[in-house]
């Protein structure tokens, strides 16, 4: 008799040995790339058959003096704020008390220069194409000299609530010859479709694979058969859709953001919280919280974008008109993503790591633009069933990647759980300082890692 349960036991353990091999083999599994129409229009409602401008032409993003006018005269409007909490820093939002000094110099001395900023802004060069119906904005940035350098294509792509803006420390030493790389690089930086100069989408459906399309299609248009891929934030995602469903096109990937969302990594991002040791090289373990601090973070920290992927446009239209709410907005994040530590200052710790002309200026391109709540929407249209039912996350990208973390960006995946989506992953890299947009924070730092991923990659 005792045979009898050894041999249930053991034929009990062989099953169940069984089904969880063969969903270990399902969840691993590859995804099939889907069937994406690469020419959808997205524009709105034509009475005549669409016909795409394939024109290439200069784009002036000079601002009316009427929209500085009434913009001087809604931040003149009595604040109403309430005051904060005694104590309290940014840990409930936006500080009022910080809020009415950046209104203060918004209004009394950046306005006041706003003919410098323009220019400023104005300093690279901007153009604008029709891309499935929509008119896309980008700056393109040529090296102007090359002193015996190999000149490669950059698609750089932002994220919210960020702009180009935030690339234009970046951009230079990316198309400056020097003696840390053997390139420089034809830099390719558009607004993504719905923020600042970029016609955002007419209709539903318009997540980040429809838009990784418009973006390779963009690179098409400007004679770029393969092009390499830098982003965080939406810009890590587009590009890792892009990388994905567009392996021909993809010279190599770099992220600041890398991530993992096909389900064999969200099941081992799960497990390194549990079994740090498996998944985790000790030296860097100071770097992955756990899923612990992960679950706080989202409890105390994503709310803007549950709201946003569920009701854009309520969102939105409160801040329409309203230049303080959306300052507030926009620059908290500026805030708690560049470190979460900067919420126990009472001024968010904001000039910490950036001016406020450099954080108006991006404020200034959502506004004057009129952008807020069209960049919302791509939460709504990348965060349902539709979109996550195209598997593209199951799709591993083929090209040389690399993936580099700043230390006090919200999470960060270790090597081991982004390996079945990377399985060319040949740079990964661990920075002491930095947030969210180090792009803006440490341009040195980001170009630096860069380059040392090309390096690596060997794409001579």
């Amino acid at each position: 008799m005792a045979n009898v349960w050894v041999r249930i036991f053991i034929g009990g353990l062989a099953m169940l040995a069984a089904i969880g091999y063969k969903n270990y083999k399902d969840l691993s599994a590859p995804g099939k790339r889907p069937d994406l129409d690469n020419n959808a229009y997205w524009g709105p409602k034509t009475k005549e058959p669409y016909k795409e401008n394939k024109a290439i032409l200069p784009y002036d993003i000079s601002v009316k003096p009427e929209i500085i006018e009434d913009l001087k005269a809604q931040l003149s409007r009595p604040s109403k704020a309430q005051e904060p909490l005694e104590g309290v820093g940014f840990q409930y939002g936006f500080n009022s008390r910080e809020l009415a000094k950046v209104v203060k110099y918004w209004r009394d001395t950046y306005l006041a220069k706003w003919s410098e900023r323009e220019q400023f802004l104005k300093q690279l060069d901007h153009y604008q194409t029709e891309i499935q119906g929509l008119k896309i904005h980008f700056i393109h940035a040529k090296p102007k000299e090359l002193k015996g350098k190999k000149v490669l294509p950059l698609l750089l792509m932002h994220g919210w609530p960020g702009t180009v803006r935030e690339f234009y420390d970046f951009i230079p030493l990316l198309t400056t010859p020097n003696d840390k790389s053997d390139y420089v690089f034809e830099v390719i930086a558009p607004s993504l479709p719905g923020y600042g100069w970029s016609q955002g989408s007419s209709k539903t459906g318009f997540g980040v694979a429809q838009v990784s399309v418009v973006m390779r299609n963009l690179m098409l248009r400007l004679g770029f058969q393969k092009f390499l891929v830098q982003g965080g934030d939406w810009g890590s995602l587009i590009g890792s859709n892009l990388a994905s469903l567009f392996p021909e096109n993809v010279l190599g990937y770099h992220s600041n953001m890398c991530g993992n969302n096909s389900p064999m990594g969200t099941l081992k991002l799960a497990l390194s919280s549990f079994f740090p040791g498996w998944f985790i090289d000790s030296q860097y373990v100071d770097y992955y919280k756990g899923f612990g601090h992960l679950w706080a973070t989202i409890t105390e920290e994503m709310g803007y974008a549950h709201i946003q992927a569920s009701k854009p446009d309520t969102i939105g239209n409160a801040l329409i008109d309203n230049p303080a709410g959306l300052a507030a907005y926009i620059l908290e994040k500026f805030s708690t993503w560049t470190n979460l530590k900067f919420r126990d200052l009472p001024d968010g710790g904001l000039t910490k790591r950036f001016t406020y002309d450099q954080l108006l200026d991006n404020v200034m391109i959502y506004y004057v633009t009129n952008s807020i709540t069209t960049s919302m929407r791509l939460y709504a249209e990348s965060m349902n069933k539709a979109q996550l039912g195209l598997e593209v996350d199951r799709l591993p990208i083929l090209a040389k990647s690399g993936c580099t973390r700043f230390a006090h960006e919200i999470t960060h995946a270790p090597d081991a759980v982004l390996a079945n989506k990377f399985p060319n992953l040949v740079h990964s890299t661990h920075h002491p300082d930095g947030g969210h947009f180090p792009a803006f924070e440490l341009p040195q730092q980001l170009y630096e890692d860069f380059v040392a991923f090309v390096k690596k990659a060997n794409l001579s």
